[in-house]
């Protein structure tokens, strides 16, 4: 054989290599760009005491209806009131889904000055809060993603507070803190900078679709590298009746402050409050890392109306388009959905194109005798705005957690303008078994915004745990290691353990005591309890919230 013949070989198997490389990296960029996100933590405040996702779960399983009129501490509700639509000044709606207290913040714990906490937007202070308990219920100690690629993205349209301390007519509100208090920048930056993380850092303002275009924003930013952990979600309150003015004037809410999704009753949308944080990975480095799945997102999509009826009118071709995306992105079929938390506000015109948009596009494949579910935490707690996205997307988390669709509210008599015999759906108003059963659970999550941006998630249940052996072995006392920044603080924890053992007596507690151990940050006012259950380690914590001194409690400082 020549010389000549061994290089022509030579050449065309170093091609030949590098085109396997070639085809290896763009499958690697392919499967990047599509890796699934894990949802391993999840916080929220939402009406009716939904403090915690497992207080959230109780409200939307038991089907609880959180609207109550405006409280005394936010604005006088019969002074501002008035029948008539079209009466200026006034708002003929005087109730709606509040929180119980917006005032009550420990700026001590997060190392801002009584005075700077003054100016501080009552947004802000409720992100700080809730993204902090995402991270513990994620078993990650806030303290320690210090200088770590962690992302922040925050949805926020209201700005009542902006308005209270920034009045012409009281000039002496304003101080050097108002800038960074109030503005609509700053509540991203602020949580970054108080976990000390260098991610991506932003805040979302595409009105009622902020928070779940924040969370698609956040899975981009892991899939891409520039994350490798992602805060996401959304903020709203109502510190002012002059939104409930400007929503009179354009005849947008229902006179009693509630979302009577897709019924024959419903008059426009009732408002709602809250925050809801979820704490995202890469689907493989939660496994590596060894964290609990929640969920799993598989895809995502976001789009815009275009040229509609008007700015704030829906659009079914986009609607239908952004879900089509979505689906495309999660590599689902429609058929595969189960259940959709809609946006479902309870406006006459939105119902209707959304529930068709939904049937035009899930109904694709799906057999007669399966029809798709399809609810809307709204019927409970209201429309909670730049936070919307994010009560549905935990909902929809804790469907699949818990096997389980809550009952949607208010239907009463169906809209009459859906052909709701010729549409593949069905509302559950009761609550509905959704068990494992060997096929993969999807659910999907809608959010439209006032100004025409779409957003659609698609989620997974989360995957089988591996068996971590067995059950009947031998295991040594438990160390259930508890702190807080003061005496009230820790006695409030001490209860909330408590709580936590009692609603959850399944609960292995050895991973509650290993995640506190590990997994929160330890402060100055310290106990301990040793236990060789959960049941024990209750008892125990009860014990010592009632004023006793329960064998194997150790207290410190």
């Amino acid at each position: 054989m020549s010389d000549d013949r061994t290089l022509t070989l030579s050449d065309k198997q170093r091609l030949l290599l590098a085109l396997e490389e070639m085809k290896a990296k763009l499958h690697a960029a392919e499967q990047a760009r599509r890796e699934p996100i894990a949802v391993v933590g999840m916080g929220c405040r939402f009406p009716g005491g939904a403090d915690s996702p497992a207080a959230f779960w109780r409200l939307l399983r038991d089907g609880v209806d959180a609207v109550r009129t405006v409280p005394a501490d936010r604005w006088d509700a019969d002074a501002w009131y008035h029948p008539d639509p079209d009466a200026p000044g006034k708002a003929y709606v005087r109730a709606g889904g509040f929180l119980d207290d917006v005032r009550g913040f420990d700026a001590g714990f997060f190392g801002i000055a009584p005075r700077e906490a003054h100016s501080l937007d009552p947004q802000q202070r409720l992100l700080l809060e809730v993204a902090w308990e995402a991270l513990e219920d994620a078993g990650i100690a806030p303290e320690r993603l210090a200088g770590s690629q962690t992302g922040v993205f925050v949805g926020i349209m209201n700005h009542d507070y902006s308005r209270h301390l920034m009045d012409v007519d009281r000039p002496e509100r304003m101080d050097a803190y108002v800038g960074s208090g109030v503005d609509a920048s700053f509540p991203a930056g602020r949580l970054s900078y108080v976990l000390g993380v260098h991610g991506p850092s932003m805040v979302v303002a595409t009105a009622c679709s902020s928070a779940l275009v924040s969370a698609h924003l956040a899975c981009q930013s892991l899939r891409s590298g520039e994350a490798d952990l992602a805060l996401a979600g959304g903020v709203s309150l109502m510190l002012s009746p002059d939104t409930n003015v400007v929503l009179s004037r354009m005849h947008a809410v229902s006179p009693d402050g509630r979302c009577k999704t897709f019924s024959a009753a419903a008059d426009g949308y009732g408002r709602g409050e809250g925050c809801g944080v979820v704490v995202l990975k890469r689907l493989s480095d939660a496994r590596r890392d060894g964290d609990r799945v929640l969920a799993v997102i598989r895809g995502s999509a976001v789009n815009h109306d275009g040229p509609s009826g008007g700015v704030t009118v829906p659009n079914a071709a986009a609607q239908q388009a952004v879900l089509r995306r979505a689906l495309a992105s999660a590599r689902v079929k429609p058929a595969e959905v189960g259940y959709v938390e809609a946006h479902g506000t309870g406006t006459p015109l939105g119902d209707p194109i959304e529930l068709r948009a939904l049937a035009a596009v899930m109904g694709e494949g799906r057999p007669a005798d399966a029809p798709l579910a399809v609810g809307s935490v709204k019927t409970n707690v209201g429309h909670t705005e730049a936070a919307a996205g994010a009560a549905g997307l935990i909902k929809a988390v804790l469907a699949l957690e818990h096997e389980e669709i809550p009952p949607h509210l208010h239907l009463g008599e169906r809209n009459p303008h859906v052909e709701w015999d010729s549409l593949p759906l069905t509302i559950p108003t009761e609550r509905t078994p959704w068990p494992r059963n060997g096929r993969r659970r999807v659910a999907g999550v809608s959010s439209f915004g006032l100004s025409g941006t779409n957003a659609h998630v698609v989620l997974e249940e989360a995957p089988v745990p591996e068996d971590s052996g067995p059950a009947d072995a031998p295991r040594p006392p438990f160390v259930l290691p508890l702190s807080a920044k003061s005496e009230e603080a820790l006695a409030a924890l001490v209860g909330r353990m408590e709580q936590h053992f009692s609603e959850h007596p399944e609960q292995d507690a050895a991973d509650v005591c290993f995640t506190a151990a590990t997994g929160r940050s330890h402060f100055a006012h310290r106990l301990a309890l040793v236990g060789s259950d959960a049941e024990e380690l209750r008892a125990r914590l009860a014990e010592h919230g009632a004023g006793g001194d329960p064998v194997g409690l150790y207290r410190g400082h």
